[in-house]
């Protein structure tokens, strides 16, 4: 993980269909974070678990990868809380502020290695 969510941990929950590998998992983060590509349910904006990018060959640790590739790099594409994405375009510091601050208050201790 990047600053600023390196500070602590978080807890995802992948669910799988009866119907896998055939339909994509849904992932939803558990863990509150200030993100602009989260939504205040834990929901993710995921192009690669979307019916009509969703190939059945794709394992769960790549739809991972691609969630936490996602969350330490917030991409312009994929927003669900414009203000969020709004305010790290024009206030980059204060985002990282913000983000940090909230990080410390909600995620989890991380394991020590």
């Amino acid at each position: 993980h990047n600053p600023p969510y390196n500070a602590g941990a978080f807890r995802f929950e992948l669910t799988f269909s009866p119907y896998h590998p055939l339909e994509p998992p849904c992932a939803t983060l558990r863990t509150p974070i200030y993100h602009p590509g989260v939504d205040a349910e834990g929901r993710m904006c995921q192009p690669l678990t979307t019916a009509g990018r969703w190939e059945h060959s794709t394992r769960a640790v790549q739809v991972l990868e691609d969630l936490l590739l996602q969350l330490d790099s917030p991409d312009p594409q994929r927003v669900l809380r414009p203000d969020l994405a709004r305010e790290l375009q024009e206030q980059p510091e204060e985002f990282r502020r913000r983000a940090e601050e909230h990080t410390r208050r909600h995620a989890e201790p991380r394991p020590e290695p």
